[in-house]
C-alpha cells in the first residue's frame, strides 16, 4: 500500500512539468560549460588583447543564444497554446522596455558598425574617457577632465546606456588615428627672447 508522500514523490517525478525543468537545467549547465571551455581555448590561442575581448563576448553571445534556443525547444508544446498570452504581453513589455531594446540594437551598431572599440578615446553623452568595456546594455568608461586639469583620469568609472550612439553624436579620438590631439599653452612673459633656441632668456 502507497503512503501519500510515495504518491506525492511519483506524482512529482512523472510531471512532465518537471521534466522539462530537468532538462532545461541540464542544457544551461551544458551550455555554461561549453562557454567556459570555449573561453579557455581562446585564451590559449589569441594573444591579442583586443581581438581575444571580442572573440570572449561572441562566445558568451552565442552561448545565450543557443540556451535561448534549447529551452524554445524543451517548452515549444506549452510555448504554443500561450502564444496569443506572449503575443498581448510582447506589446506591453517592448514599451515598457524600449529603452532596453534601444540599447540592444545599440550595442549591434557599436560591435558591427566600428563605432568604437575597447581602449579608444570618446565622448558619449557628453561624457569623455577611454573605454573599458563594451556590454550589452551599457559601455564602461574611464572619466577623464571635469575638476581635473588635462586630460587626466578623475577616478570615476561612468556606465553609458548603449542607445545613446541614436541620440547624440559618437566623437572617437582616436579610432583611425593612434594618437591623441592635444594643446599645451606655454605662458611667455613680456620682454623674453623667443628665439634662444628652444629657451626663454627672460629679463629679470
Amino acid at each position: 500500500m502507497t503512503t501519500p508522500i510515495q504518491q506525492f514523490i511519483e506524482s512529482w517525478l512523472f510531471d512532465p512539468t518537471v521534466g522539462k525543468l530537468v532538462s532545461a537545467s541540464v542544457a544551461i549547465l551544458i551550455v555554461m560549460a561549453l562557454v567556459r571551455i570555449g573561453k579557455g581555448v581562446l585564451t590559449r590561442y589569441i594573444q591579442e588583447p583586443g581581438n581575444l575581448y571580442r572573440a570572449k563576448k561572441m562566445v558568451t553571445f552565442l552561448g545565450y543564444f543557443t540556451g535561448i534556443i534549447a529551452i524554445s525547444m524543451i517548452f515549444s508544446a506549452s510555448l504554443g497554446k500561450m502564444a496569443v498570452v506572449f503575443g498581448v504581453a510582447g506589446a506591453g513589455i517592448a514599451f515598457a522596455l524600449q529603452e532596453v531594446i534601444a540599447s540592444l540594437a545599440g550595442w549591434v551598431a557599436i560591435s558591427f558598425g566600428n563605432i568604437y572599440n575597447t581602449g579608444d578615446r570618446v565622448q558619449l553623452g557628453g561624457i569623455k574617457g577611454d573605454v573599458i568595456d563594451i556590454g550589452m546594455l551599457r559601455t564602461t568608461m574611464m572619466e577623464i577632465g571635469q575638476w581635473v586639469n588635462a586630460d587626466l583620469y578623475n577616478g570615476r568609472i561612468v556606465k553609458i546606456a548603449n542607445s545613446f550612439v541614436f541620440k547624440e553624436p559618437v566623437f572617437n579620438y582616436s579610432g583611425d588615428f593612434p594618437f591623441f590631439w592635444d594643446e599645451i599653452t606655454v605662458p611667455i612673459k613680456y620682454g623674453c627672447d623667443y628665439r634662444l633656441s628652444g629657451t626663454f632668456s627672460c629679463e629679470s
